[in-house]
């Protein structure tokens, strides 16, 4: 075989994930298309030592320490295919290239999939934002909208109160908020427009109003939302393990899926997208196809 292990997703979980495994002497091959998720974030928060930094200085730097070690090596590329025969994984790349490993990890992230809303898609990671633990302190205080419904859009206004007195729910079409859940709000002066939102206004992906189709607008200085998630490959099909019912990768504590030999971490496990979580996953990772590699061969 090439590679003891091939990691599939070279950003912060694989890469944390190739960093024990170099540390351990493996022969590891990090694969990948340089497509992170977060991309259009200008910072990233709540990852000690690192709060405030650019998310690709972070994955720059830890590209640069993982490749110290001799035994990794990094490809960029796409993964188009891969399967498992007579005991090995093969992976075949867009280019043609093939690589054989005893053990694969599965790193790729997650695929947003966005409303269809003109300017939606410029804002999301800027000022359209998904968690107040990645992003609520630096619009704490602020006039902020949550665009959600029902029982969503109960809990995550909930949290989002903390750090926001300022906060209108956009329902974008019907209200499924219960009678019970509409009077807390009430209660709390949180305002519910039921109103269809066509599109946001920005400059740069800086958010200034968002647009109703009866052409009337609200501003506000950051939309809370939630983007549809996929996985960004069919590897789930190739090689037979399970997704969830949230469209994540199953894994058990140790990262092994479904499938013997093939771990996964990071994004494309869990909905809790914050970099200290999934990279401390990539380590548990590593550490995990390392052990079960020593037990194999002692």
């Amino acid at each position: 075989m090439d590679f003891d292990v091939i990691i599939i997703g070279g950003s912060y979980a694989g890469l944390s994930a190739a960093l024990a495994l170099g540390r351990a002497t493996r022969k590891v091959l990090i694969v990948d298309a340089g497509k992170p998720c977060n991309r259009q974030t200008p910072h990233s928060h709540n990852f000690l030592t690192h709060d405030g930094d650019r998310p690709a200085d972070i994955a720059a730097q830890a590209k640069a320490e993982v490749l110290k070690y001799p035994t990794v090596q990094f490809k960029n590329g796409e993964v188009v295919s891969a399967r498992k025969s007579s005991g090995e994984f093969r992976i075949s790349l867009q280019n043609g290239e093939e690589f054989s490993a005893r053990k694969l990890l599965i790193a790729t992230g997650l695929k947003d999939s966005f409303p269809n809303i003109s300017g939606f898609a410029e804002c999301w990671g800027i000022t359209v934002i998904h968690c107040p633990y990645c992003h609520g302190y630096e619009v704490k205080n602020e006039k902020v909208g949550l665009m959600m419904n029902g029982d969503h859009a109960f809990e995550m206004a909930k949290n989002i109160n903390l750090w926001n007195k300022d906060l209108t729910i956009l329902t974008n079409g019907k209200s499924q908020l219960t009678a019970a859940q509409t009077e807390k709000f009430r209660s709390k002066s949180i305002a519910v427009i039921e109103d269809e939102i066509i599109a946001l206004e920005h400059e740069n992906g800086v958010l200034k109003n968002v647009v109703f189709s009866e052409g009337n607008k609200l501003s506000f200085n950051a939309l809370y939302a939630r983007a549809e998630v996929s996985q960004h490959t069919d590897l789930d099909l190739q090689l037979g393990f399970e997704l969830t019912e949230f469209n994540t990768i199953k894994v058990n504590e140790q990262q092994q899926t479904t499938a013997n030999g093939i771990y996964a971490a990071g994004d494309c496990t869990t909905l809790m997208r914050s970099l200290s979580i999934i990279t401390a996953a990539g380590t548990s990772a590593g550490i995990m196809i390392n052990k079960e590699m020593i037990s194999e061969d002692f």
